[in-house]
Order: structure tokens, then C-alpha cells, then sequence
């Protein structure tokens, strides 16, 4: 008697258990991705894997969905899968892992250009923020004749252009470049061209080309610098093209090519020549057009005794 008590105790206590976990497998459930971390402990690597979006693969930030099996993914992508869970299909519903989202505010992480050279360490939301202006981010390829979707570090940038688009390669600080054109009437079809200059070891782009300013058609030149905007500043330059006793001056600084080719162009930041002018200089008939624009580059050094720039020109 006293054992069938007991063995009746015991499967009354089994089907509590039982219960029990039920409860807290179907509460698990929901959080499924964040008891992962309990397996060997938590850790930077195991929990950004966590907040990797499975569809996109880029970091999830608030708000960070779920579906009824726990499995995550952005609020970016939730719109792009008809609101269906990529892992198993369920309904995403409105659920929030609000789990997730705390654990990745007491996240601090490297920022992604690391390998670059960027030293920084951010809280996880401020991460996002600092790497679309981190200063060791890619560079986008400065050529502007196609649309060229090409990122790289300056050297990846300078062979690109070399091997790939074939653009002319120069030494020195100091240049004469030569745009001759048939007919100068059609100025939409004119091609416009790029050289790249290396001097105080660093990279320069020469932009020349052709387009309508308003109703006007005008040729217009300038310089950007193949690196960060800061560094630029130490730069200055100055274009001039002439003929037939007149010409045109332009001195400035360039700009860096975080700065897009055309936002460059449409701030007219560069030596502008409307084309009335550019036959003038030409000279003949004025049914040729040939322009000479010539110009340099120099660094400018500050000077410690009097605070001041002063111009550094190269041999």
C-alpha cells in the first residue's frame, strides 16, 4: 500500500515536471535565438552572429522582428518576404524580439573597416552611424564615363583605373592637357577624359569634359583628390587655358572623391569655359575646337614661425 502511494506520488510529480517544461519549452520558443547564448556562454562573436539579418546579412537594428519559432530577421527585409518567415515560413505577425534589441544595446564592436586600418570601437547603435563616415571606408571608383560600381582602397582604385578603364597615368606635378574636337557643336556627345597624376606621393584625377550649363554649352576642368576631404585641404591647384592674347584662370582647392564626380560638376567647382570663348581661343575658323589647359598642383606647408601657409612646389 505504502508503495503504491509512493508510485503514485512519483507520477504526480512526473506530470508536474512534465508541465513545467512544456511551459517553458513553448516560452523558449519565442526566444529560441537568444538561448543560444547559454550553450558555452556569450560571447561578441556568437551574438553578433545573432544579429545578423538571414536575408540580407547586414546588422539588425531596432525594430528587430520575429515569428511564433523565434527566428529573427530586419524590419527591412520582414517587408521584402510578404511578412513570411524566410526560415520556415510561418506568419511574422508584429512580434518584436525585444530581447535581442537589449542584448545588442550592451554590445560594443569594431567598426567593420577594420581591416582598413580603423581602430574604433562603438556601442552596437552607434556603430551603423560611424561607419557611413568612418575616414578608412572604401572609396568608390572615381571614373565617371560608366556607370562603375568598383570600391577599393586608393592603391585597388589607382590599378583599377590603369588596367581597367585605361586611363592615362602621369608623374609629376605640373601638366598640359590637349582636348581637340571636330565638330564642337555637339557638345552632348562630346567624351570627356580623365588623367590621373601622381605627385608628393600622392593621387590626383583631371577631369575634362563637355556639357549644357542652362541653354549654354561650356567645357569645364578640374582636379579631385583620390583620398579623404581632410587631406585634400593641403592641396591646392590652378588651371589656365588661353589663346589669341586672352585666357582663363582657375585656382582652388580639390576636392576629394568622397565627393561624386557630378556633385563636383554641378557646383561648377573648376574652370569653366562657355564655348563662344573656347573657339576664340582655338582660333582659325572657329569650326575646330582646340583647347591647351595647362596648370599644377602644390602642398601647401604651414609655416611655424608666422602661422601661415606656404606653397610647396614640386621639381
Amino acid at each position: 500500500m505504502g508503495e503504491r502511494m509512493e508510485s503514485s506520488s512519483i507520477e504526480s510529480n512526473t506530470v508536474s515536471s512534465m508541465t513545467m517544461m512544456e511551459e517553458d519549452e513553448h516560452h523558449s520558443l519565442q526566444f529560441s535565438s537568444i538561448s543560444k547564448l547559454h550553450n558555452s556562454g556569450p560571447t561578441t562573436t556568437s551574438v553578433h552572429d545573432l544579429l545578423e539579418c538571414p536575408v540580407c546579412t547586414n546588422s539588425m537594428y531596432p525594430p528587430i522582428h520575429q515569428c511564433h519559432n523565434g527566428h529573427t530577421l530586419c524590419s527591412t527585409c520582414k517587408t521584402r518576404v510578404h511578412n513570411r518567415c524566410p526560415t520556415c515560413r510561418q506568419e511574422l505577425g508584429d512580434i518584436r524580439c525585444l530581447a535581442l534589441e537589449k542584448i545588442a544595446e550592451s554590445l560594443e564592436l569594431p567598426c567593420r573597416y577594420i581591416s582598413l586600418g580603423c581602430p574604433e570601437i562603438f556601442p552596437y547603435y552607434s556603430k551603423l552611424k560611424h561607419e557611413a563616415i568612418c575616414n578608412f571606408r572604401p572609396y568608390n571608383c572615381p571614373y565617371a564615363g560608366s556607370d562603375c560600381s568598383v570600391v577599393g582602397d586608393i592603391p585597388c582604385l589607382v590599378t583599377h583605373l590603369r588596367d581597367d578603364h585605361r586611363v592615362d597615368m602621369h608623374s609629376g606635378c605640373t601638366f598640359n592637357h590637349r582636348y581637340v574636337k571636330s565638330n564642337p557643336l555637339e557638345v552632348e556627345n562630346a567624351t570627356w577624359m580623365l588623367t590621373v597624376f601622381h605627385c608628393f606621393g600622392q593621387y590626383f584625377c583631371l577631369h575634362f569634359e563637355a556639357f549644357q550649363l542652362g541653354m549654354a554649352p561650356v567645357y569645364m576642368a578640374f582636379l579631385r583628390f583620390m583620398g579623404d576631404e581632410r587631406e585634400a585641404r593641403n592641396y591646392s591647384y590652378s588651371l589656365e587655358v588661353g589663346g589669341n592674347g586672352r585666357k582663363l584662370t582657375f585656382e582652388g582647392s580639390p576636392r576629394s572623391i568622397r565627393d561624386s564626380h557630378k556633385k563636383v560638376r554641378d557646383s561648377h567647382d573648376g574652370l569653366i569655359i562657355y564655348r563662344n570663348m573656347a573657339l576664340f581661343f582655338s582660333g582659325g575658323d572657329r569650326k575646330e575646337l582646340k583647347l591647351r589647359v595647362t596648370g599644377r598642383i602644390w602642398k601647401e606647408q604651414q609655416n611655424p614661425e608666422g602661422g601661415v601657409c606656404i606653397p610647396n612646389l614640386c621639381s
